[in-house]
């Protein structure tokens, strides 16, 4: 028998000091401020949960491998980094997209694609019907958004795979752009854009060339970069998608860490029924972030055809492998519901470090794809250690 409402040991006497020090007493605890079962988690456990933990590990390895290797080369001079830089944000802007996508649990294969049909969107209508190319630029990003929409529409309707619905849309935009490039240029390459881009204010200012071209051309006459024989520095500037990226980058990573919507695309991927029972609209979330990625496609298409100026039906081919690459080793779980913006920003950095880095080394570029490989592979298995570490503490 014992004292009515507690429960004790056998044989233990509640009044002696044995059961005092067995059962901590509430107000001890309320002291302490903490739960017992609440355990403290090490600074580096804590560092090994964090979804981008893998690809800054990854980063500095990289760093520290091409420094031994390529440090003499000029790879980290101003215009070694404008290169390299400049590879990574392409990508990055579009593992962006990808990234919290993934996060929500769902994958989009068309984004190569829609590179290249938004790319003839801006180029074909200002050659050939003389549009502003203001006008077209407005025109792509409404189409491929619209195309977003109805890709995110598709999946949500009919419950397939969006494995499969984007796949089907990456043949079909590939096919279009093809067949409506012959159609009016009568050739895949659309060229020309370029001029245009540089005589249109708009386009001029948000999407051709580079920015901060004074700074850096002071800076060049007073010795920090390399000065031309014509008076203009080596490095004219801030290639402008650098700065897109960033910007993209910080909005997305802010929505996804600091606001409900961020919630909601975590809770949708890492279980959407529940998200669903819980009042969270999981089909405009989806939708939304199909969109966002059709967007991140025409921002890429747009960027690179005002700088190559022209736009080319084979453009964007295995992009879309590139962005899922890039947000896997920036520590995105395949199955959804886990990622980080910064990290898929990093995998992207990777990527464009080793793509430009390997030219300046005595290594055939050859190998970059079978790195890439290594890469992904490490990353996919060091992320399920990870989540099932998380899952068993």
């Amino acid at each position: 028998m014992g004292v009515a409402g507690k429960h004790f040991p056998p044989h233990v006497d509640p009044n002696s000091a044995a059961s005092h020090n067995a059962a901590p007493r509430p107000d001890a605890e309320a002291r302490d401020g903490r739960d017992e079962r609440v355990r403290k988690e090490s600074w580096f456990g804590h560092l090994l949960n964090r979804p981008e933990f893998a690809a800054i590990s990854g980063a500095v390895l990289v760093f520290l491998v091409f420094a031994l290797t390529a440090g003499g080369s000029g790879m980290f001079n101003l215009d070694g980094v404008m290169n390299w830089s400049q590879v990574s944000a392409y990508l990055g802007i579009l593992a962006v997209g990808a990234c919290l996508l993934m996060i929500a649990g769902e994958f989009d294969l068309s984004i190569g694609s829609m590179i290249g049909f938004a790319g003839m969107m801006v180029a074909i209508p200002s050659v050939y019907f003389h549009w502003p190319i203001s006008l077209s630029i407005l025109f792509a990003f409404a189409g491929s958004m619209l195309l977003g929409a109805l890709n995110g529409y598709l999946v949500m309707r009919t419950r397939l795979p969006s494995f499969i619905v984007t796949l089907a849309f990456l043949f079909i935009l590939r096919g279009l752009t093809l067949a409506l490039s012959i159609m009016f240029a009568d050739r895949t390459i659309v060229s020309g854009v370029g001029d245009l881009a540089q005589q249109d204010w708009l386009a001029n200012t948000l999407f051709h060339g580079v920015a901060l071209n004074g700074l850096f051309t002071m800076l060049a006459h007073h010795g920090i970069g390399t000065l031309l024989d014509n008076g203009h520095a080596l490095v004219p500037g801030i290639p402008k998608v650098i700065l897109w990226w960033f910007g993209l980058a910080a909005i997305c990573a802010f929505v996804l860490a600091k606001t409900r919507a961020g919630n909601w695309i975590l809770a949708v991927g890492g279980d959407a029924n529940a998200a669903k029972n819980v009042g969270i609209p999981v089909r405009r979330v989806k939708i939304l972030l199909f969109v966002l990625t059709a967007f991140c496609s025409c921002l890429f298409a747009v960027l690179q055809v005002c700088d190559i100026g022209s736009a080319a039906a084979d453009r964007g081919l295995q992009k879309e492998f590139e962005a899922i690459i890039a947000a896997v080793i920036g520590g995105t779980l395949l199955t959804g519901g886990y990622g980080s913006v910064v990290g898929a920003c990093f995998g992207a950095l990777i990527f464009g470090v080793v793509q430009i880095g390997i030219t300046y080394t005595n290594v055939s570029s050859d190998w970059f794809r079978v790195f890439l490989g290594v890469m992904l592979l490490i990353a996919v298995l060091f992320n399920h250690y990870v989540r099932r570490r998380v899952s068993q503490s």
